[in-house]
């Protein structure tokens, strides 16, 4: 069954997955999972095959390495600060 998850709450899904695991495993596993991003969508599976690692031993090393794959555009306008104005 096809879901959709905010980057935002990328944990719970990830902490379905059971640790360590390959690469490839996760990216079947989460193929059915579309990341909403703040400036539009990502198929998950396709990001986590698109990671450096060839496995992950927990949730926040999986959670890392999606980031350091996400588009720019992913978490909101580029180059804005949070706690400015």
């Amino acid at each position: 069954m096809a879901r959709e998850v905010k980057l935002s709450r990328i944990d719970g899904v990830l902490e379905e997955l059971s640790y360590p695991i390959p690469r490839d495993d996760a990216a079947v596993e989460l193929q059915d999972t579309t990341l909403l991003l703040a400036d539009g969508e990502a198929n998950l599976g396709e990001l986590v095959s698109e990671t450096g690692s060839d496995s992950y031993s927990s949730v926040d090393d999986l959670e890392s390495e999606i980031h350091n794959v996400l588009p720019r555009e992913a978490v909101g306008e580029p180059y804005q600060s949070e706690g400015e104005g």
